[in-house]
């Protein structure tokens, strides 16, 4: 039995763990991955394709009718088998990470199993989530709108082209990216708990908050890490920044080979939010309850198919 050096609970150690799991039957997760798929290339190709006056040799948005109904209807149908084929990568990710770190073996099958009981949970979870944040971003809004108003009814003069009301609207969109960003760390855990807890609505959100006390900063970081990531593969690989010549076979292989990246990078960061979950309920004193009897809870058992020997991983409070 081999024994891997101690993990303290930071990023490093969340990092680890997940490269760890998913090293430990890598085609089991490549296969979910696959989810992802719609997702990436909506990122990175779709945006090309839609520009270029062909999309697989026909202009699919040309063949519409002068009734922008149908266009609209198809576009509302294209996000949704996006979102949904999203929250399934999730869902089955997640489940895969959440039975791997404890040592139990999942087949894909299993897996994709665990959509019945976990995706329309998911599902109900994401649209709550989604509204609190519309709320509080249109709270926050409509706030800043009051204050101009009064300001306007006190007498001051507003030029909304002057260089001071464009700095004031720079720190508003930034104090509401960061109000964003401050929810998306609370709540981060909140579809891993769906899967791992059966909760579902804005119970998952409260639980989340609860778990991510304590380690608040690594949730931060791994925002940072995995946005700062695909951003920049977005930006390079789309035309976001720049637009090559759609012409380039070779800048479309770049960009296929862009779009397995970041579904590579949506992977890793779905098993990373669950060893994340793993861990918070290890600093709260709660994994205790989901170890094998024979096991120190500080212990995670993790098989794996390279040397077919459980890895036990040490876990310890930064």
């Amino acid at each position: 039995m081999d024994i891997t050096p101690v993990h303290t609970l930071n990023l490093s150690g969340v990092l680890t763990t997940s490269k760890t799991i998913i090293k430990a039957n890598y085609s089991h997760f490549l296969a979910l991955s696959l989810f992802f798929l719609p997702l990436s290339i909506s990122l990175i190709i779709t945006p090309t394709l839609r520009l270029s006056d062909h999309f697989f040799t026909v202009d699919i948005f040309r063949n519409f009718p002068p009734n922008q109904q149908k266009a609209v209807i198809s576009n509302l149908l294209y996000i949704l088998i996006i979102y949904l084929s999203t929250l399934c990568a999730i869902s089955t990710i997640s489940f895969s990470t959440y039975h791997g770190f404890a040592g139990e073996q999942v087949n894909f099958f299993t897996s994709l199993k665990s959509l019945t009981f976990s995706i329309f949970p998911m599902i109900k979870t994401a649209i709550v989530a989604h509204l609190l944040l519309f709320i509080i971003s249109l709270t926050f809004l409509l706030f800043t709108g009051v204050i101009v108003m009064l300001a306007q009814n006190l007498g001051l003069l507003i030029d909304y082209n002057s260089i001071y009301f464009m700095c004031f609207s720079a720190v508003v969109v930034a104090t509401l990216i960061v109000i964003i960003i401050f929810f998306h760390v609370n709540w981060c855990l909140a579809l891993t708990i769906v899967v791992a807890e059966s909760k579902w609505g804005v119970s998952p959100l409260i639980r989340s908050s609860y778990l991510v006390k304590g380690m608040r900063s690594v949730s931060l970081l791994l925002v940072l890490y995995f946005g700062i990531f695909s951003g920049i593969l977005v930006c390079i690989y789309s035309d976001t920044v720049y637009r090559p010549a759609l012409s380039s076979r070779g800048f479309m292989l770049f960009r296929m080979l862009a779009t397995f990246l970041l579904m590579l990078i949506f992977l890793r960061s779905t098993a990373t939010y669950t060893v994340l979950y793993m861990y918070c309920k290890a600093l709260h004193g709660e994994l205790a309850l989901e170890i094998d009897e024979g096991f120190d809870h500080h212990y995670i058992n993790l098989q794996s198919d390279v040397d077919k020997v459980p890895q036990i991983i040490p876990v310890v409070s930064a």
